[in-house]
């Protein structure tokens, strides 16, 4: 037990940089406070003394700001960072070196009774506000990004983005821990981006043709004007004064 409260407060120095004593961490880190509490009321919870694990995540819940149901699994190495407003329900699973920010929900989206909430793989990162539904599973390795709605399964080694959320696998090997949770790929604006050249290749190629075609027909040309060009984005920023999102 006390090996697994030192590797609690270890987990904690390497990844918040603000911790700066054992002391600090012990008495300032309501993530701390919810796991070392969601501990017992699992234990009170598989000896079937379910209410008493209820009442005990209930004053967790009041003390926190965190509100994990002592039926959830979670394994060791798990940190969440600030914490308010995040939920964990009951049959979700969380595997090892796992982070969560605040305003995280893994929630269920059934009223079986029976697995329904999501399973997470090792080293996993989920993002503030994060919603991951269902009895779905995010591969190890994964990040899901702020504000993010997650509600089917997700690869391992992928990030995902946006609602309901975009899975784009990564193309480099995923550290051990990565908390870069702000660096995100902006799937549809790249789409858009890709769209919006093409388009403006072939309106060009329209207007070449057009321009040829009033030439061949003893026409001069005169008065022909090109379509305006439509908004492209220039390192990610829309372009064009009468754009408007």
């Amino acid at each position: 037990m006390l090996s697994t409260l030192k590797e609690d407060i270890k987990v904690i120095f390497e990844r918040d940089p603000a911790a700066r004593s054992t002391i600090e961490i012990l008495l300032c880190y309501p993530g701390l406070h919810a796991i070392w509490l969601h501990r017992f009321a699992h234990w009170l919870w598989k000896r079937n003394l379910k209410l008493f694990a209820r009442l005990l995540s209930q004053f967790t819940r009041s003390l926190t700001g965190i509100e994990i149901h002592p039926g959830a699994v979670i394994g060791p190495g798990f940190f969440i960072d600030h914490g308010m407003g995040v939920v964990i329900g009951e049959t979700a699973e969380i595997g090892a070196n796992v982070t969560l920010y605040h305003g995280v929900t893994l929630g269920g989206v059934k009223m079986e009774k029976g697995k329904r909430h999501p399973t997470i793989g090792n080293n996993v990162v989920i993002g503030t506000g994060a919603k991951v539904l269902g009895n779905i599973e995010v591969g190890e390795g994964s990040r899901i990004g702020a504000n993010a709605v997650v509600v089917k399964s997700v690869p391992a080694n992928s990030v995902v983005v946006g609602v309901p959320g975009q899975i784009v696998v990564r193309s480099q090997p995923t550290p051990k821990v990565d908390l870069n949770h702000g660096q995100l790929p902006d799937t549809i604006g790249k789409s858009l981006a890709s769209m919006m050249n093409h388009i403006d290749r072939l309106e060009k190629s329209l207007n070449k043709l057009t321009y040829e075609f009033k030439i061949s027909n003893n026409g001069n040309g005169n008065g022909h004007k090109s379509e305006p060009e439509p908004h492209l984005i220039a390192e990610g920023v829309w372009d064009g004064e009468d754009f408007m999102i």
